[in-house]
């Protein structure tokens, strides 16, 4: 198993737990630790024991509490072009990972930390989590794909209240307009999410990969070819050995046991 510095890694029960290990100061997010997630979710994508993936930040303060300022203060116009696609590959390799990604936020998620949560496949806050966008008050915007999937998730007006006030939102706030889909006491977070997990590992692994295609591609589509997709994507699923069991096991009233072929 490769060696992290700024990561800890592990896996159990199918399920890969990822945990961004910078405590001292929050978890924040620099180069080598946006690298070091490019390597662990390649990883995590060529290992048939993982199925899903649990992400979270070390200690009760903060998810990621954003980028490391003394990176950012070094930019001009192209490194900074850089510095931003830089991170949005490696965001977009989590978004499109063939396995569901859960961020388990514990505390703050600001700047890239709300932006890696908005990159994962769902989201589950603890109570004392917050939520924000607040790059406009060092005079920048967001850069690792805040502006869009932001707007994406809970429209167009709620991410331009986020992105141009920099306002914090709490994980109340933040279940209400759509930005997280669960809201857990802190000692209950990584068990909540293990719980989300487990009920998505119990369906069919080969109907859940490209449901996921269908949902993150559809958005980028017009709705007619969102639909073409969709029924393209339906009839692969139609000629698998799963879909079979499902079938089979729900007229037989029974549980499937789905293999994933």
């Amino acid at each position: 198993m490769m060696a992290y510095k700024n990561i800890l890694f592990e896996v159990k029960d199918r399920i890969a737990y990822v945990t961004i290990n910078r405590p001292q100061v929050l978890n924040a997010l620099n180069i080598e630790t946006v690298e070091e997630l490019s390597k662990v979710f390649s990883a995590i994508e060529e290992d048939e024991k993982v199925a899903s993936v649990i992400l979270t930040g070390a200690g009760e303060k903060a998810f990621v509490a954003g980028a490391d300022i003394g990176e950012l203060v070094k930019l001009d116009a192209l490194g900074g072009r850089d510095f931003s696609l830089n991170g949005q590959r490696v965001f977009n390799q989590i978004e499109n990972l063939s396995k569901p990604v859960i961020a388990a936020v514990n505390g703050f998620a600001l700047g890239g930390g709300c932006e890696l949560a908005l990159a994962c496949t769902l989201r589950v806050a603890a109570e004392t989590a917050r939520f924000g966008q607040p790059e406009i008050n060092l005079g920048i915007i967001p850069g690792y794909g805040g502006t869009q999937r932001l707007a994406r998730l809970v429209g167009k007006g709620r991410a331009l209240e986020m992105v141009l006030t920099g306002n914090m939102v709490s994980a109340e706030e933040a279940y209400r307009i759509g930005l997280v889909n669960k809201v857990a006491p802190l000692s209950e977070l990584l068990n909540e999410a293990k719980k989300l997990a487990e009920v998505i590992m119990s369906k069919g692994p080969i109907a859940v990969r490209l449901a996921m295609v269908a949902i993150n591609q559809g958005l980028q589509m017009s709705l007619q070819q969102g639909l073409q997709m969709e029924a393209s994507l339906f009839g692969l699923t139609c000629a698998t050995e799963d879909m079979k069991e499902g079938t089979s096991a729900f007229l037989e009233k029974r549980k499937p046991a789905f293999k994933g072929r």
